[in-house]
């Protein structure tokens, strides 16, 4: 991910770590008050608000950086940032919806399935071959996946078409997001999520308007924060760190969202749920990290 930080002025690897906790903490306290308020409010409006503060802060932030904000907002890929500004608030609706009616933790469950996505969809998109080893650990990983959505009464529960949905455009944000990393800067996609997403949104958020309750102002404005700082703290890792770092920390998360939904929300962990995560999470580590290698011998770098 290309940084317009120099390199003096670069954190070490064990701040990136840092930056990486920090980052899913964020994010797992942000799923938290998203299910609060998307169980009363509608999840577009909430996400609409969130957005307004998310496209200040980029705007802010690239406007701070030594490129300056008309540079920052050049792009050669201009259709494809749209799309990505277009997809990532579509995903985070129904993400927050998702919330509300499958709940926290089995969810994060099924989203965490999201790097097996874009393995598969790295082959017909991105043109990227696809090895034996990646092959099983995907066949491993969507039956984690299967496991995760059986039904616990034999009857399958349309609701989990939801973050299963969800999961696959957020690998499909991942992957426009991939070739827009070809010729735009790390600090240019990320104006153009917050600036396009917060458009996008203020089409359709207007007509769910609901007014604030006044003890929901508070809730409000810590989701608009969480939701800006966290998206800074995971672009300040990946300064340092590469996916293959990152990735197994953000799993964490999953195991946030279960302590949360379990003891905030009452819900309830499975056993095969819980299998299913396992199976998931071991398959995303592996596909993540054999993705590196390959990349690094096509490069002609050693495997470490």
């Amino acid at each position: 991910m290309t940084s317009s930080i120099s390199p003096a002025l670069k954190p070490s690897r064990a701040n990136g770590y840092i930056f990486t906790l920090l980052a899913i903490l964020i994010f797992s306290i942000q799923d938290g008050i998203s299910k609060h308020l998307g169980a009363i409010y509608p999840p577009v409006f909430v996400a609409m608000i969130r957005y307004w503060a998310f496209a200040l802060f980029a705007v802010a932030l690239a406007a701070r950086t030594k490129e300056g904000l008309k540079v920052t907002a050049t792009t050669g890929r201009p259709w494809l940032q749209i799309l990505r500004g277009v997809l990532l608030p579509a995903q985070i609706v129904m993400v927050i919806t998702s919330f509300t009616w499958v709940g926290l933790a089995h969810s994060q469950a099924i989203l965490a399935a999201t790097p097996l996505f874009v393995a598969l969809l790295s082959m017909p998109l991105l043109g990227e071959r696809v090895g034996w080893r990646r092959w099983l650990a995907i066949s491993v990983g969507l039956g984690g996946v299967l496991l995760i959505l059986k039904p616990a009464e034999g009857t399958f529960e349309q609701a989990f078409l939801l973050p299963l949905g969800a999961a696959l455009l957020f690998a499909l944000y991942v992957i426009v997001t991939r070739l827009v990393s070809r010729t735009d800067s790390a600090m240019t996609s990320f104006f153009y999520t917050g600036v396009v997403g917060a458009g996008a949104l203020s089409l359709v958020g207007p007509f769910f308007w609901t007014p604030l309750a006044p003890e929901d102002w508070g809730w409000m404005l810590l989701l608009c924060i969480t939701g800006s700082s966290s998206h800074y703290f995971l672009i300040r890792a990946y300064e340092v760190l590469d996916a293959v770092a990152v990735q197994p920390l953000t799993y964490l998360q999953l195991v946030l969202a279960s302590i949360m939904g379990v003891t905030l929300f009452s819900e309830t962990l499975t056993t095969n749920m819980i299998a299913g995560s396992v199976l998931v999470v071991a398959a995303g580590i592996f596909t993540v990290w054999r993705e590196r290698v390959v990349a690094r011998r096509r490069a002609g770098l050693p495997p470490a």
